[in-house]
């Protein structure tokens, strides 16, 4: 967006938007120009000016009902308008009525005229501001709740992933995102079963919360021994249990 404002001078005499202009396009200002309100309000639907000098007494369309036309318009509700007036009080209350933001008499003082447009320019891009922060805000709230919703739906994955695969398999394709390494393939791999020796007639005579202490603390060390040396639990039943090294995840030396 360029740093020069962009005021829309309305005014059906030839003569009063030169002047404008001549005043303006010094100081700063870009300068695009409507002899009507019917042209104003075309010049508005093409141009995003940052604001609007709007005469009063023009033929057709007068600029009471060329300003209410701008404040219904969701599109130009906020663009400041101030009306140029040559008479009284009467005229300025029906401007302010209609909308206008401020007003300036006929003849008008520059100095005057450009404290104005200047004040008001200074609001609409206060209001541009915290239009476009608040378009960022909602635009990041939007990213953070996608964010949030896939993490969730990771998680949902995950959980499911771990009630059929090892916890190894589970994360390794939920990091990678690849489950190719599930297909048919060959490879030399170390598969390791163990069970304990004499558990059978041991379950049979032993009381069940004393066979659910032995199998925990069973399956405890060897858990501990299967994560560290990043084995895949193939399968485990009761004091059962068989793992392989170097399948899905490469290990160096898998009988070691």
């Amino acid at each position: 967006m360029t740093s020069e404002p962009l005021v829309l001078v309305v005014d059906d005499v030839p003569q009063n938007v030169r002047l404008l202009g001549a005043v303006l396009s010094p100081k700063g200002f870009r300068v695009v120009t409507a002899s009507s309100g019917q042209e104003a309000l075309d010049v508005l639907s093409k141009e995003h000016p940052d604001i609007v000098l709007l005469d009063i007494l023009m033929p057709g369309m007068d600029g009471y009902e060329v300003c209410r036309r701008i404040r219904e318009d969701p599109g130009t509700a906020f663009l400041p308008v101030i009306m140029m007036t040559a008479s009284g009080e009467q005229e300025k209350i029906r401007a302010i009525e209609s909308g206008a933001d401020d007003f300036v008499n006929k003849p008008f003082d520059q100095a005057e005229l450009l404290a104005r447009v200047r004040s008001l320019v200074r609001v609409k891009r206060y209001h541009d501001t915290i239009e476009h922060q608040a378009a960022e805000l909602a635009r990041w709230n939007r990213e953070l709740e996608q964010r949030v919703q896939d993490q969730i739906e990771q998680l949902d994955r995950v959980s499911r992933l771990r009630r059929f695969l090892p916890a190894q398999l589970a994360d390794l394709i939920i990091s990678s995102g690849d489950e190719s390494f599930l297909s048919a393939h060959r490879r030399e791999i170390t598969v390791v079963c163990c069970d304990l020796r004499g558990f059978t007639a041991f379950a049979e005579t032993a009381e069940p919360e004393d066979v659910w202490d032995i199998l925990g603390e069973y399956n405890g060390a060897l858990g501990d021994l299967i994560g560290r040396f990043e084995g895949t639990l193939e399968r485990f039943t009761g004091d059962g249990l068989v793992v392989f090294f170097n399948d899905p995840i490469p290990c160096d030396d898998a009988p070691m």
